[in-house]
């Protein structure tokens, strides 16, 4: 696999098995903050720690970052095997939610109806939200929803990942805000003493919300609507930083979207909360981003388009094939890419 190759519309690549990363670093001997960090700027692409993180940044840049909590969001279906993904909260009340077999490992399509679940709790599909992979489903438990998954949810797993985690392995330092029904993971290496340096370097940080829902790790679907908060300090911040020649750099895809849903034309960022349709693309470009911090994403999957939204589409190629020649690890226990304009 070449670079050239990788540039192709699309991402597609072949990702080998011992890439995928199974565990959290520290399962395997590996502090959170010590996992790998790929640089791509320009025409460079070049290896480093997540601990140099602070070195890479410059004194006036921001950082903006997700501080949405991770949900138990993974729940048994009482006499079947079967578990329920509980994705988004709408604004009516009812919930997207996706079948799967009971060990996490396989999607089901499902059928319009009621599901049982443990504590006398019950989930009813209602109609199919998107290609019968989510469902809209009203659900009734004996308390809030959210109280309900930490009693009996499990943080959701894909195949890459052998065993169950605690709910402690999927929260990044920053989890303030329960509601995302996977990690904001591009968080995760992120710990008190790597703050406290980026603080004594000068660069500033800045939180939003946005709850992410559940991934398509078998269609790579677009992202839908995800519920976000911008508040009026951080789009401060964001016009602050980009009037005094610093550059924000957004930790995660899901920070990106919410930043790209309230800037205008001219990258001034206005607060906001609410509902985001907004899907970043390299024909729509980004107005306030001018770097991202991230995971390391599947073959064909839709955050690579955003990616090529905020480098050029031969950097990104150049650091996943690079990344592949390196043998950095994927998903969200693996590596991370700072990629900077």
């Amino acid at each position: 696999m070449t670079a050239a190759e990788l540039a192709a519309p699309g991402m597609d690549f072949e990702l080998p098995p011992e890439l995928e990363a199974h565990e959290p670093p520290e399962a395997r001997g590996t502090p959170r903050d010590g996992v790998r960090l790929l640089h791509g700027q320009g025409s460079t692409v070049s290896h480093h720690r997540f601990t140099d993180l602070p070195g890479l940044l410059r004194a006036g840049d921001l950082l903006v970052v997700n501080t949405s909590g991770t949900l138990p969001a993974s729940v048994p279906v009482a006499g079947a095997p079967l578990r329920v993904h509980f994705s988004t909260e709408l604004a009516d009340g009812r919930w997207l939610v996706e079948v799967r077999g009971a060990d996490d490992l396989g999607r089901r399509p499902g059928q319009p109806g009621p599901l049982r679940l443990p504590g006398g709790g019950a989930v009813t599909l209602e109609e199919p939200y998107s290609r019968g992979r989510l469902w809209f489903a009203s659900v009734k438990t004996r308390t809030s929803v959210i109280d309900f998954l930490h009693r009996h949810g499990q943080p959701i797993r894909y195949p890459y990942v052998r065993r169950q985690w605690p709910i402690e392995a999927y929260q990044t330092v920053f989890a303030t805000q329960p509601g995302s029904a996977e990690m904001p993971s591009a968080a995760r290496p992120f710990t008190d003493r790597v703050v406290t340096r980026l603080v004594s370097a000068g660069v500033q940080i800045a939180p939003l919300v946005l709850h992410t829902g559940v991934a398509s790790p078998e269609a790579h679907e677009r992202p839908y609507p995800e519920w976000f908060r911008v508040p009026p300090g951080t789009a401060r911040l964001v016009n602050e930083t980009r009037a005094a020649g610093g550059r924000v750099v957004a930790v995660g895809t899901t920070a990106v979207r919410a930043l790209e849903t309230v800037a205008g034309e001219d990258g001034r960022v206005a607060a906001g909360e609410g509902w985001t349709d907004l899907i970043v693309t390299p024909a729509r470009g980004v107005r306030a981003v001018d770097g991202l911090l991230t995971g390391l994403h599947e073959p064909k999957a839709s955050h690579l388009d955003l990616l090529a939204a905020v480098v050029d589409r031969d950097l990104l190629a150049r650091c996943y094939a690079e990344a592949v020649r390196a043998g950095y690890l994927w998903h969200e226990f693996g590596d991370v890419n700072l990629l900077l304009r």
